[in-house]
């Protein structure tokens, strides 16, 4: 977009490990950090200069932390509590203090912002007491919903409710939609849940979905021989936080009745923390019961953070992804993968069913049903004819519709709608 007035943006991600090179796969530290840094490194290529505010947790980062290549893109870190991380659920009790500490920063720094965007909840709230400070637009993108996640979760409803606080969550979530200038979500699917959950009705909503660095992310050119790696020459990748939503019991249960059919496939599963917070810990020990109860471990191997120089060529050398999720908003790593040519396998209930069209540039399946969700990982690892067509046509959907730039532009015509 050409013709607009923006010259410096506030983003707000508060909870989880924000630097300008993420380690992407840490608790709380996954597609939203990515979503973030890359819609504001496509914003400062059209000339707006971006701040994105964190919780300064570790005394060994900077205060001011600058985006390598993007001089006008900056981590800033605001003190809040103790010097500690502290899990999403948890964080609310420190928003006040983060809230007064942040604005301090601005009238000290004499920073003048056209608007402020608050990510997920805890950042959101903070965005209305900012936006009324200091007389801007506040916008909020939410990335993932209490109520809906609420629904997808299974288990007793009162430890999920001590571990995921979504009382609380949702009420301030309602706060937040009332209280603010507009409002993005990343799929329509979101849009009918927000309908469907908080009655919102509101027009001031708009559907913007993540987007894809497609300079880095695209398939192996004809001819060119595949970067070599470590990994297994045959694999299944999957790639996420590891984390209770995610469906790794479920992957693991269906994978070990693929093994009984096909002897030389491995799983590969990238993400996690070097130092694994509880939560963490106890699905970890969850997955390795599970291989051990269906004696796989030789068959499923952890590959933990991905270097940058290996996230390509791990996409592009896999037979396919797979995102098991049971309650997955969107899935920016299964769009990495379509860009890459890579087939994907994804869960029915993730918001990726509003891009991906089952049979056409990918699958669809429930991960719950073992059988079904083997069957499917059976029958691409056996079509290569299958994959390589769901490969092409699923590049070449995200490459022509899901760029950041394309991205960028929509989030500038959405600021000036709702710039009231």
């Amino acid at each position: 977009m050409k013709n607009h007035s923006y010259k410096h943006i506030a983003m707000l991600s508060t909870h989880g490990y924000f630097d300008p090179v993420p380690l992407l796969g840490r608790t709380d530290t996954g597609g939203q950090v990515l979503y973030v840094l890359e819609l504001s490194k496509a914003l400062s290529r059209i000339g707006i200069s971006v701040d994105i505010y964190t919780r300064w947790f570790d005394p060994q980062k900077k205060e001011i932390d600058p985006v390598p290549g993007y001089p006008d893109v900056r981590v800033i870190r605001i003190p809040a509590g103790p010097r500690e991380f502290v899990i999403k659920e948890k964080i609310y009790p420190l928003l006040p203090e983060l809230t007064a500490n942040l604005a301090g920063f601005i009238r000290n720094h004499h920073l003048d912002y056209d608007l402020f965007h608050g990510h997920y909840v805890d950042a959101g709230i903070i965005t209305i007491d900012l936006a009324g400070e200091f007389g801007k637009p506040g916008y909020f993108t939410a990335h993932s919903l209490g109520a809906w996640k609420r629904e997808r979760m299974e288990g007793d409803p009162g430890e999920m409710e001590k571990e995921f606080n979504f009382r609380h969550r949702i009420e301030e979530e309602k706060r937040i939609y009332s209280s603010l200038s507009g409002h993005t979500v990343t799929t329509q699917l979101q849009l009918e849940k927000l309908r469907e959950h908080y009655d919102y009705q509101e027009e001031n909503v708009v559907v913007i979905p993540p987007g894809v660095n497609i300079h880095k992310f695209k398939p192996l050119q004809p001819g060119k021989p595949p970067v070599r790696t470590d990994l297994p020459e045959k694999y299944i990748y999957c790639l996420s936080r590891i984390d209770s939503n995610k469906g790794y019991d479920l992957l693991l249960n269906a994978f070990a009745k693929v093994c009984k059919r096909i002897d030389d496939v491995y799983l590969v599963t990238g993400g996690g923390s070097a130092h694994p917070e509880p939560r963490e810990k106890e699905v970890l020990d969850m997955m390795y019961r599970i291989m051990k109860e269906n004696k796989i471990e030789d068959k499923v191997i952890f590959v933990g953070h991905v270097a940058e120089n290996l996230m390509v060529p791990y996409y592009q050398n896999a037979q396919f992804f797979v995102m098991p999720s049971i309650f997955e908003p969107f899935g920016m790593t299964a769009q990495e993968s379509m860009a890459s040519g890579v087939p994907v396998i994804a869960s029915k209930f993730g918001g990726i069913n509003t891009v991906l069209t089952h049979e056409k540039d990918g699958l669809l399946i429930d991960p719950s049903d073992t059988e079904e969700f083997a069957a499917s990982m059976i029958r691409l690892l056996n079509d290569p004819t299958l994959r390589e067509r769901l490969g092409k046509e699923a590049s070449k959907l995200i490459r022509g519709n899901f760029s950041w730039e394309a991205m960028a532009d929509r989030h500038l015509r959405f600021y000036q709608k709702y710039a009231v």
